[in-house]
């Protein structure tokens, strides 16, 4: 009887495991013959081309790529300090009470909140103050860009590195703490010389997933970074990203190149999320303490 409920679960296993990898494929598939019209009309042009016009059928995908990668970095990097102070901070200092699990049920919070919530808040609190600040620094006051995508990104993303951080702290064999204060090392040495070591892949996946998170955001992003389709020169200009454009554009979408075109930035995107996750992969493999993966 237990022979059989655990090839029954087995099978529902790899039946499961199945289907996943069924459906990234048909997904690459489907992106891939879609856009295969822009390829054959103007070849690889279309990735590196920098102008993006549709009633004169020139598609350039490359300012739309830097505006991804510009976004989803820079909010990474705003986020990261505030991440990583939450995590250490409920997971070393803050660890047991109500005002513990209050904070953890927050960052919950946080993370379920709707995109369109956030952009919302961007639109009608962040972005004035941004055209405060240009108008300080004799900028033109455009109040939306990458820099107000990126801050409303940062905000977004959080959530994911921090509770994925917290956890993997909390998983730091208590014995290692112990020992270095048998040793007389401080609060701060502890941290920094065992701790964030030990659990440096498993934060490395945190801030890979909120990377991913970023680099697909949809919804915030487009209300907030001006949606204009050229290579932004400073932080604060207006630009797009990829998911913005395909959100803003894929309705006006009257000819079938125009389509194919649009699906490319979808497959470009993908092929980007890939590399990011292939990449990322290997990073944490490759310092991972020993025994740890």
């Amino acid at each position: 009887m237990l022979n059989i409920k655990d090839k029954l679960f087995k099978f529902l296993i790899f039946l499961c495991a199945t289907v996943v990898v069924c459906i990234v494929v048909g997904m690459c598939i489907t992106l891939f013959f879609n856009s295969l019209p822009i390829f054959l009309h103007i070849g690889w042009k279309f990735v590196f081309s920098r102008t993006w016009n549709p009633i004169n059928n020139q598609f350039g995908a490359i300012p739309f790529i830097i505006g991804t990668i510009i976004t989803s970095f820079m909010a990474l990097t705003i986020s990261l300090p505030f991440s990583l102070s939450i995590a250490i901070f409920l997971g070393e200092y803050l660890r047991k009470g109500k005002i513990a699990l209050l904070f953890r049920n927050m960052i919950d919070i946080m993370a379920g909140i709707p995109s369109v919530v956030y952009g919302f808040w961007g639109l009608f609190v962040l972005v004035p103050v941004i055209q405060k600040l240009e108008m300080k620094l004799s900028i033109v006051p455009y109040g939306v860009g990458i820099f107000a995508a990126s801050v409303v990104l940062s905000i977004m993303i959080i959530p994911y590195t921090a509770s994925i951080a917290y956890e993997v702290i909390n998983l730091v064999p208590e014995n290692l703490r112990e020992a270095g204060y048998s040793l007389g090392a401080t609060k701060w040495e502890i941290i920094n010389h065992l701790v964030l070591p030990y659990a440096r892949s498993g934060i490395f996946a945190g801030i890979l997933l909120a990377l991913g998170r970023a680099i697909g955001e949809t919804m915030a992003v487009t209300m907030v970074i001006g949606n204009r389709n050229y290579i932004p020169k400073s932080i604060f200009d207006p630009a797009n990203t990829i998911a913005s454009a395909i959100a803003n554009q894929f309705t006006e979408a009257a000819s079938d190149i125009y389509v194919s075109a649009l699906i490319g930035l979808g497959f470009i995107l993908f092929i980007i999320t890939v590399a990011i996750n292939i990449a990322g992969r290997y990073v944490i493999k490759k310092f991972a303490v020993k025994g740890q993966l």
